[in-house]
C-alpha cells in the first residue's frame, strides 16, 4: 500500500490562515480519496510561511470494483421516463433488465464499475482541491485562471511504495507536479527532489526549513526563554503572539535586544502592547516585574550573529515607542487634570443610535452602581464615583492606538487623577469576566460596577428588541448574562435579578416606547422621576394606577405590562445562559427546571444552591427511590383529583390510621415538617433534602401494606390526603414533577 506526499509551494501564506489552510487540505483530499473508494491508515497535515504539505500513508493501490443495482419505472411507463432513468444511471436503454417486483414487471440497471489506480484519483482529487480551495481571501496572478492567497510556484505530488517513488501526473493551469521542491528562501534556495514524506521533512531541515509549525514554536520558546534566564530576566508568556510569529519563520532565529531608557517610564502593558501589535516582539521583564527587554524572532542566520537585525528593529522600536510616550504623557496631563476633558467628550461618542450616547451609558451605569452597592458590601458613593470614571479612557489617545487596553489604562488614569485604589480598581475590572476562563472581580466596588455596566447593556437591548437569535450575538448579550452569573455566584451575592432589570427597562422604554408610541405620554412619564426609585417602582409594579396618572391610565397601564415581560424574558434569558453555565458542572437541566419552578428563581445564589443540593440528592440511594415514591403518590393522587372532580389537599387524620405503616408514615411527616419547613427558610436545603430522603422507609412501608383505593370512602379520602400531604411535603423543596425518568 503506498504513501502519499503532496506539497503546495507558494509565497508567504500569512500566519493566521496556515492552521486551518493545512487541515482543509487534509479534509479535502482525505474526504475526496474515500469518496473515490480509497481508504488510509493515516494522514497529517503540516504548514510552514511558503508551503502546505499533507502525508497519507497506506493508501489503497486501487479501488475496488463496484456493482450497483438501480431500480426504474414499470414496463409500459413513458419514454421519457425511461431515457430520463438511463441517464441518471449512466446505461443505455438496450441494456437495462426487466424483472418481476411483485406488483407488475419493472426496469432495473445493473451500474458496473471498475476499479481505478490510486494515481489517477489522488491526481483527480488534487486538482479539484486546489482549484475550489477555501482561502478566506485569493488572488489571480499572470494569465492563468487560478486563485490562491498567493502565487503558487510548483507542486510536490508522489506516491511511494516497495518500488521507489511515483509523480502522480497533477496539472493545474501550466503548473505540473514533481518531486522537486526547495528549501528556505535566502539560506538554501537550490531545488532538490524528495522521495517519501520522511525524505522530505529530512531534506526540508538540511535546507533550513523545519516543516512542523509546533516544532518552531517550542524552538523559539526554549531558545528566548533560555536567552532571558541568562540575563536574570523572564520572558513574558504570550501563546497567541508565540502561534503567529512561528508561522512567520521557516527558520527560527531568537535574538535579545534592549529597550532604551527613555521609554522605561511608560507601563509595562503599554510596552507589551506596542510591541506585540506593531513588531510582534516578545517582552522580557526583571524581577519587579518592568519590560526592560524584547525578543524578537528572525528568519535566517546572518554572519554578525544578527547584529544588524537588531540594530534595524531597536531603531523602528524606537518610533514605535516614542509615540506611545507621546500619547501617555498627553494622557497623563488630562488625568491629573481629573479627566473631566475626557468624560465630556464621552457625550460625542454614540454608544447605540437607540441608547443614546457612552455619557448617558455612564450616568445610567452610575446610578445602578449606587443601587447594587448595599447588597455587594461596597460604599455606594465611591461605587458611583468609580461608575462615573470606569469609561473615561475611551477618550484617551493611547486607547485610541491600543484598543485592547481600555480599562487597565483606566486603573493607571484614574490614580493619576486621584481616585481610590477601589475606583481604580473598578475602572479595570468593570468589564470582566469577558469569558468564561477570565478571572472575576471580588473587589466590592469593582463588582457593584461590573454587574451595573452588564445589567445596563442587556436591559437596554431588550428594551429595543435587540435580543440574540440563533447562533447570531452583535452585542454579545450572552456574555454579558453569564457575566452577571459569574459574579454574583463565585462571589456568593444574593441579588433580585427581577428588580434590578424592572426598574433600567422602565428607564429605558420610557426613553425610547413612551415617546414614539404614546407621544405627549412620553412628557407626562418624565414627572414620574419626581417620585424617586421607590415610588417608580411602586408605581410599575402597581401598574402605574390612576392616582399616579389618572389622565393616561390606559396608555400607561400597558407600558407597565410591557416593561413587566421584557423583564421576564430577560429574566428567562439569565436561566437559559445559567443552565448552560451548570451543565458544565455536571447539573443535570431537568434537575434546573425543578428549582426553577419553585419562588424565589430570580435569586441566582439561591437557584444554584437549590439545584445542586438536588443533584447531589439524587445521587444518593434514598434520594433516587424516594423520587419514585413520590410519583407514584403523586400519580394516584393526581387521577383520583381528575377523576372525583376535587382536590385533595387538607383533613388526613391520624384517627382514621388502620395500619402500623399507615400510623408511622404519619409520624414521619409530621417530624419531616417540623425539620423541613425552618430549613428552607433558612435555605438550607441540604438539610431539607436529607429529612426528605428519610422519608423513603415510611413511604416504601406505606405503599407496600395498604390499599389507597379502600372500599370505605372515609379511609379512601383519608389515604388520598395523606398522599397530598406527600406530595407537599415534597415540592416544597423542589418541583420533583420536572425530573426525568
Amino acid at each position: 500500500m503506498p504513501d502519499l506526499l503532496i506539497e503546495l509551494f507558494s509565497e508567504e501564506i500569512p500566519a493566521r490562515m496556515q492552521a486551518k489552510a493545512a487541515a482543509d487540505l487534509q479534509k479535502l483530499v482525505t474526504d475526496g480519496l474515500v469518496e473515490a473508494g480509497l481508504t488510509y491508515a493515516g494522514a497529517g497535515a503540516f504548514s510552514t510561511p511558503r508551503r502546505l504539505a499533507l502525508s497519507i500513508e497506506g493508501l489503497s493501490a486501487e479501488s475496488p470494483d463496484t456493482r450497483e443495482e438501480r431500480k426504474g419505472p414499470k414496463v409500459g411507463a413513458p419514454d421519457g421516463a425511461i431515457d430520463g432513468f438511463c441517464r441518471g444511471a449512466g446505461v443505455s436503454r438496450d441494456s437495462l433488465e426487466i424483472r418481476d417486483a411483485g406488483k407488475g414487471e419493472v426496469y432495473f440497471a445493473v451500474i458496473e464499475k471498475s476499479g481505478r489506480k490510486a494515481a489517477d484519483v489522488v491526481a483527480e482529487v488534487l486538482e479539484s482541491a486546489i482549484r475550489n480551495f477555501p482561502w478566506p481571501k485569493s488572488m489571480r496572478w499572470g494569465s492563468g485562471a487560478l486563485k490562491w492567497v498567493r502565487p503558487l510556484h510548483s507542486i510536490v505530488c508522489i506516491l511511494t511504495d516497495e518500488s521507489g517513488a511515483t509523480v502522480v501526473p497533477v496539472s493545474v493551469d501550466d503548473i505540473t507536479a514533481s518531486d522537486v521542491t526547495r528549501g528556505h528562501r535566502f539560506m538554501a534556495s537550490d531545488e532538490f527532489s524528495v522521495t517519501s514524506f520522511e525524505d522530505y521533512e529530512v531534506k526540508l531541515k538540511r535546507a533550513n526549513v523545519v516543516l512542523r509549525a509546533d516544532e518552531r514554536a517550542d524552538m523559539i520558546w526554549s531558545e528566548a526563554s533560555n536567552q532571558a534566564f541568562a540575563a536574570g530576566l523572564e520572558l513574558v508568556e504570550d501563546k497567541g503572539l508565540l502561534a503567529e510569529v512561528s508561522g512567520l519563520v521557516e527558520w527560527p532565529v531568537v535574538l535579545m535586544g534592549t529597550i532604551a531608557d527613555d521609554f522605561l517610564s511608560l507601563p509595562p502593558e503599554v510596552l507589551t502592547a506596542s510591541m506585540r501589535e506593531h513588531q510582534k516582539f516578545f517582552s522580557v521583564k526583571d524581577k519587579t516585574g518592568q519590560v526592560v527587554r524584547f525578543v524578537t524572532v528572525a528568519n535566517r542566520e546572518t554572519k554578525d550573529q544578527g547584529a544588524t537585525i537588531l540594530a534595524g528593529n531597536q531603531k523602528v522600536l524606537f518610533a514605535r515607542l516614542s509615540d506611545a510616550k507621546f500619547f501617555w504623557e498627553n494622557d497623563l496631563r488630562v488625568a491629573k487634570a481629573g479627566g473631566q476633558e475626557w468624560l465630556d467628550s464621552l457625550g460625542n461618542v454614540t454608544f447605540h443610535n437607540k441608547l443614546g450616547t457612552v455619557a448617558e451609558l455612564v450616568d445610567r451605569m452610575a446610578a445602578l452602581s449606587g443601587e447594587i452597592a448595599p447588597v455587594v458590601g461596597a460604599d455606594a458613593v465611591e461605587a458611583v464615583e468609580a461608575a462615573k470614571f470606569a469609561k473615561a479612557d475611551l477618550s484617551s489617545e493611547m486607547i485610541y492606538e491600543f484598543p485592547d487596553l481600555q480599562g487597565l489604562m483606566g486603573r493607571y488614569y484614574a490614580k493619576e487623577a486621584g481616585k481610590s485604589d477601589a475606583v481604580a480598581l473598578a475602572a479595570q475590572e468593570h468589564y470582566s469576566p469577558l469569558g468564561p476562563s477570565d478571572d472575576v472581580p471580588n473587589a466590592p466596588v469593582s463588582v457593584a460596577v461590573a454587574l451595573a455596566e452588564k445589567i445596563d447593556k442587556l436591559t437596554g437591548f431588550w428594551a429595543i428588541d435587540e435580543k440574540p437569535t440563533g447562533s447570531k450575538d452583535p452585542f454579545a448579550l450572552r456574555r454579558a448574562a453569564l457575566g452577571v452569573i459569574r459574579l454574583v455566584l463565585e462571589n456568593g451575592l444574593t441579588l433580585k435579578l427581577r428588580n434590578l432589570t424592572l426598574l433600567p427597562l422602565v428607564s429605558f422604554q420610557g426613553k425610547v416606547q413612551m415617546d414614539e408610541k404614546f407621544g405627549e405620554v412620553g412628557k407626562a412619564y418624565d414627572g414620574l422621576n419626581d417620585l424617586g426609585k421607590e415610588g417608580l417602582a411602586s408605581a410599575v409594579l402597581s401598574g402605574f394606577t390612576s392616582e399616579v396618572m389618572a389622565e393616561t391610565e390606559a396608555e400607561t397601564l400597558k407600558f407597565a405590562g410591557e416593561a413587566k415581560a421584557r423583564s421576564a424574558d430577560l429574566l428567562s434569558f439569565f436561566h437559559d445562559r445559567l443552565k448552560v453555565y451548570l451543565k458544565d458542572e455536571g447539573v443535570s437541566h431537568d434537575v434546573i427546571d425543578a428549582s426553577l419552578a419553585m419562588p424565589g428563581n430570580d435569586d441566582l445564589l439561591l437557584l444554584v444552591n437549590r439545584a445542586k443540593a438536588l443533584a447531589a440528592f439524587l445521587k444518593t440511594d434514598d434520594g433516587t427511590n424516594l423520587i419514585q415514591g413520590f410519583k407514584r403518590a403523586n400519580n394516584i393522587l393526581s387521577q383520583a383529583e381528575d377523576k372525583d372532580g376535587v382536590e385533595y389537599s387538607y383533613g388526613a387524620d391520624v384517627k382514621f390510621a388502620e395500619t402500623d405503616e399507615e400510623k408511622a408514615l404519619f409520624k414521619a411527616l409530621d417530624a419531616a415538617d417540623a425539620k423541613i419547613a425552618p430549613a428552607m427558610a433558612a435555605e438550607d436545603f441540604a438539610t431539607a433534602m436529607s429529612t426528605m430522603a428519610e422519608l423513603r422507609a415510611p413511604i416504601d412501608a406505606f405503599f407496600d401494606a395498604v390499599q389507597i383505593n379502600a372500599e370505605s370512602e372515609v379511609l379512601r379520602r383519608n389515604r388520598l390526603n395523606m398522599l397530598s400531604r406527600i406530595r407537599t411535603i415534597c415540592l416544597s423543596v423542589a418541583d420533583l414533577r420536572k425530573l426525568e425518568g
